[in-house]
């Protein structure tokens, strides 16, 4: 089949990354990835052929909109509009998969409503899908919202996937109009990235317990980053370790040479992990912030964590908490990263074994792909 699929990344990665084990999971179809984040080096699917739209970001409210080159946001976005409606046109899609959407981003909705109404009037057999991970973040604006993506969903949308196992939370938790879509919603269980090679986490017997501190994009997390290694050199002496630290692609340049400079020789700094989940596999104890790619690596792992929500985020709180059924999880407060205190959870948690192999639902790419197959094959058979 021929898909579409639309991802924005703004403060992160985390959306791409989930995306990308998605494609992955649709591999044998022609699939076109519209991404529109400010360039990374984070490379796609092979089988994934990628349109670069001029790059837009936002800040760290999520409030103010800004073309990262300097040049005028009105000239970007009919840029952006124009590159959109010429690809559906030319992809002439089977299923278009939207990222987010209505649920975030409506930063972009000048762009998205557009695709979206152009795909229905134009390729009425077309799938149209939103893809929404478990939890949603608190809003001030809750009742508008709400009524917002209801109307949304229902005018736009064929079907609703919800990364997440409905055992461990329901969207319904943080969403409270879910039985006024009339629309198909399907729980396809926890997107996860497998290890690139099974034989590269085969677990060996280091010398010293392996301690992976990390910071997803790295847009946040510097004060996490810095206050671990302090905390690692305190723990020298009582708990003697080995530090692997990533910064993650967003962290500005002065900072990461201050961790550097900080780690000295006695932990390594790198800007990102080619292989989160097999250097996880490896681990004693991962300490990291509480984003939804980073979490389910630890779930999958198995391994302790100490586990810092951004801003002390409800959604990553929750699902921190929810998962602790499932992993040795601690939780970090403000007060912990006091570098004496943050050595005393690093010390107690390498102390705690690894969890059991009880996981949640896990194989979420996989039925996405399954689901929006079979979905869009049988709308084409009743028109």
């Amino acid at each position: 089949m021929r898909i579409l699929v639309y991802c924005q990344h703004v403060l992160g990665i985390g959306h791409l990354v989930r995306t990308f084990e998605i494609l992955k999971a649709l591999k044998g179809h022609q699939i076109t990835l519209l991404i529109g984040g400010a360039e990374i080096n984070l490379a796609p699917p092979e089988h994934v052929t990628t349109v670069q739209l001029p790059p837009l970001m936002m800040d760290a409210t999520f409030s103010t909109l800004s073309p990262p080159t300097g040049e005028p946001l009105e000239k970007i976005k009919k840029q952006r509009q124009k590159i959109i409606g010429n690809c559906l046109r030319e992809v002439q899609p089977d299923i278009l998969l939207i990222e987010l959407y209505p649920f975030g981003r409506n930063g972009f909705h000048f762009e998205i409503a557009p695709l979206l109404e152009q795909a229905k009037q134009e390729l009425p057999s077309c799938l149209i899908a939103s893809s929404v991970r478990d939890i949603l973040v608190e809003r001030d604006n809750r009742v508008k919202f709400e009524r917002r993506a209801v109307e949304r969903l229902n005018h736009f949308f064929d079907l609703l996937l919800i990364h997440s196992d409905p055992a461990v939370i329901r969207l319904n938790e943080t969403f409270s109009r879910m039985a006024d879509l009339k629309i198909q919603t399907v729980y396809t269980g926890y997107v996860h990235r497998p290890p690139k090679q099974e034989k590269s986490v085969q677990k060996t017997t280091p010398a010293l317990p392996l301690i992976v501190a990390s910071a997803g994009g790295g847009s946040v997390g510097y004060a996490l980053l810095e206050a671990t290694l302090k905390a690692h050199t305190l723990l020298a002496s009582q708990s003697p370790s080995i530090l692997n630290l990533y910064t993650g692609p967003y962290l500005e340049q002065e900072k990461q040479q201050r961790l550097i400079k900080l780690a000295g020789d006695h932990a390594r700094i790198a800007t990102f992990c080619d292989d989160l989940p097999a250097a996880l596999r490896q681990a004693a104890l991962s300490v990291s912030m509480g984003g939804y790619n980073t979490t389910m690596d630890v779930v999958a792992a198995g391994c302790p964590a100490l586990i810092y929500p951004f801003n002390q985020n409800h959604e990553q709180r929750l699902r921190a908490e929810r998962l602790q059924h499932y992993v040795p999880i601690t939780l970090l407060e403000a007060k912990d990263l006091l570098p004496p205190v943050l050595a005393h959870h690093m010390h107690e948690a390498l102390h705690v074994p690894s969890s059991p192999s009880k996981q949640p639902a896990m194989d979420g790419a996989n039925q996405t792909a399954q689901t929006l197959l079979a979905m869009a094959k049988g709308k084409k058979e009743t028109l």
